[in-house]
C-alpha cells in the first residue's frame, strides 16, 4: 500500500469527470476536498479498514471497485455494499465503523479526515447539500436492500442485483458487464449460497435472459429482468 499527499497539479489529475465532453464541466462540490487528500493504492482484497477502527477517514474511489464486510459471530460474513470508481464511503459512520471495506480489485482511493470535511461543510454549503445528497441516497440504497433481502425470491435477488450494476458501470467495448466481484461475494450480498447464485444464474442463461462469459455478462431480454426483479420498467 502507499499513500501520499498530492501537490495541487497531482490533485488536478485525480478529480472526476462530471459532465461529457459534449456538455460544459458542472462543478463538484465534493472536489473541494482535494486540498486535504491523500491517495493510497492497494492491491486486490486488501483491508483499508476493519470494523470497529475509529471513523477518522472517509474514501472517494478513483478507480477499481470496494466492498464492505461484517462477520458474524459464527463466522458468515454478510457483504453490505460494492463501491465503485467515483462513489464516496465512509461519511455517514458514527465513532466508529460498523463494517469493515476491503478491495475487491487493485484499487485507488482519495482519503479525506473527517474532521476537516464536517469543518470545511460548515463553511461551504455546496458541500454541505452535496454531503446531505449522499446520506440520503444511501437511506434510499439501505431501503432498497431490506426489501430485497426481506421479500424477494433468489431469482428476483439476482435479477435485481444485475439491473443494479448494469446502471452502474458501463458495458466493456465487447457487450459485456464486467462485474469485479467473485460468485462468492455476490452470495454473501444477496444472503445465498454460492450454489444458489450459480444455479439461478444457470437458468436464467438456459431460458435466453444473459450470457454468461468468464469476464462477465451479457443482458440479452431486459424485459423479463424486470419482470423476474419485480422492478418498474423506465
Amino acid at each position: 500500500m502507499q499513500a501520499s499527499i498530492q501537490t495541487p497539479q497531482a490533485k488536478a489529475r485525480h478529480a472526476l469527470p462530471t459532465a461529457t465532453p459534449a456538455g460544459p464541466a458542472t462543478p463538484e462540490p465534493l472536489d473541494l476536498l482535494e486540498q486535504f487528500g491523500a491517495t493510497l493504492r492497494f492491491g486486490r482484497d486488501h483491508e483499508i479498514h476493519a470494523e470497529g477502527d475509529a471513523a477518522e477517514f472517509c474514501y472517494r474511489v478513483v478507480s477499481g471497485c470496494v466492498r464492505t464486510v461484517r462477520l458474524l459471530e459464527d463466522g458468515r460474513r454478510q457483504v453490505g455494499e460494492f463501491l465503485l470508481a467515483g462513489e464516496v464511503f465512509g461519511l455517514d459512520e458514527l465513532d466508529t465503523h460498523s463494517f469493515a471495506a476491503e478491495t475487491v480489485t487493485e484499487t485507488v482511493l482519495r482519503r479525506y479526515p473527517r474532521r476537516m470535511v464536517e469543518a470545511l461543510a460548515e463553511s461551504r454549503p455546496a458541500l454541505a447539500r452535496r454531503l446531505r445528497q449522499l446520506a440520503l441516497e444511501h437511506l434510499r440504497v439501505t431501503q432498497e436492500r431490506t426489501l430485497l433481502l426481506g421479500r424477494k425470491t433468489a431469482t428476483e435477488r439476482l435479477a435485481s442485483f444485475v439491473l443494479e450494476f448494469d446502471r452502474r458501470m458501463p458495458a466493456s467495448g465487447r457487450g459485456l458487464l464486467d462485474l469485479p466481484m467473485s460468485r462468492t461475494d455476490i452470495a454473501d450480498h444477496l444472503g445465498l449460497t454460492v450454489e444458489t447464485v450459480c444455479r439461478v444464474l444457470a437458468a436464467l442463461k438456459r431460458e435466453g435472459t444473459i450470457q454468461v462469459s468468464r469476464t462477465g455478462l451479457q443482458l440479452l431480454d431486459r424485459t423479463t429482468l424486470l419482470d423476474l426483479a419485480c422492478e418498474t420498467r423506465h
